[in-house]
């Protein structure tokens, strides 16, 4: 299990569609996705994109490929991790193509209702953990260690952490264990939430800028690292099941290989589109570089795509059907 267990947001089955890949932003969860999804015999694809940019960067390649080697209409809808397993067994969306861990919805949609079926490896490794910035990691060697946390406490308050350290996380739809783990660890932090992946990118660089310490979940493959070097905090070591239950979690993140996973029908019936996104494998440095064109250059996806695309044909070519 990676980004282990997240509680499941009870409104947010429905879907936003979105015209293209857009960057981080709150999914409106008040309409459906494509009209074409799970369409049989269609040329149109619909794929879930999730609201961190190595999630984004994966669907801009593969979107970019479909259009203009296949010849295949891509349509793509932001949605939240959990709610995005739900559409793609109701066939709303076709696929997901990064996924860090759901075995409740594997469990549910895989081995009971067969509505879904897995893509296979993405390729890329992802995990979770805590992380300080590296400067302050040099200057505080024991800080890497979470037992030692407390003697930071006073370097790490913000205003918004109630005089506590502050753990800054993402947003609250991610998989995150840090309440249970501050809790059950008897840590005196207060987890506060920026809001997103961007927002929390944000205050890092900032906090950078002004070489301050802090914490923050934190996650990898991810481009910031090249621009802000983070070291990670030593949780206690990660054992299978130790994450089992949410309210009792009081370990370290585990490492997962990311997943695809398809629409059942889809996966029958999607011809080329199926193949190619089983087909579709690339590396943690692949995605950084297209990531990073996006969220740092600023370059629109499709426009990060093309230049990947352009510079690593004899990758891609591997991922067309015959």
């Amino acid at each position: 299990m990676a980004r282990t267990r997240i509680a499941a947001l009870a409104a947010a089955a429905a879907l936003t569609a979105v015209a293209g890949l857009t960057g981080c932003g709150a999914a409106d969860m008040t309409r459906q996705s494509s009209p074409f999804a799970d369409t049989k015999g269609s040329r149109t694809v619909t794929l879930s994109v999730q609201s961190w940019v190595g999630a984004q960067a994966d669907v801009a390649v593969a979107q970019y490929l479909l259009e203009h080697e296949l010849g295949y209409r891509v349509d793509t809808v932001q949605i939240d991790e959990v709610p995005a397993w739900d559409a793609l067994s109701q066939g709303r969306v076709d696929a997901i193509l990064e996924d860090w861990g759901h075995p409740d919805q594997e469990e549910r949609y895989i081995d009971g209702k067969g509505t879904i079926v897995r893509g296979g490896d993405l390729g890329v490794t992802g995990h979770i953990g805590w992380f300080v910035p590296t400067y302050f990691a040099e200057q505080h060697p024991d800080v890497t260690d979470w037992k030692n946390l407390h003697k930071y406490t006073a370097e790490l308050r913000t205003a918004e952490s109630g005089g506590k350290g502050q753990l800054l996380d993402g947003s609250p739809s991610y998989v995150t264990n840090d309440k249970a783990l501050v809790k059950n660890l008897g840590l005196d932090l207060q987890v506060v939430f920026a809001g997103s992946e961007a927002a929390q990118i944000t205050q890092i660089k900032q906090f950078a800028k002004e070489r301050k310490p802090f914490l923050t979940y934190w996650y990898e493959p991810q481009w910031l690292f090249e621009k802000v070097p983070m070291t990670e905090v030593r949780l206690p070591g990660y054992e299978k099941g130790c994450d089992a239950d949410p309210e009792k979690v009081a370990c370290a993140y585990p490492h997962t290989p990311l997943q695809k996973f398809f629409n059942a029908r889809f996966a029958k019936d999607g011809g080329d589109a199926a193949a190619f996104l089983k087909r579709f494998r690339w590396t943690k440095d692949m995605q950084n570089d297209v990531a990073l064109m996006i969220a740092e250059e600023k370059l629109a996806p499709q426009e990060a795509a093309a230049r990947w695309v352009r510079d690593n044909r004899a990758i891609w070519q591997a991922w067309l059907p015959a």
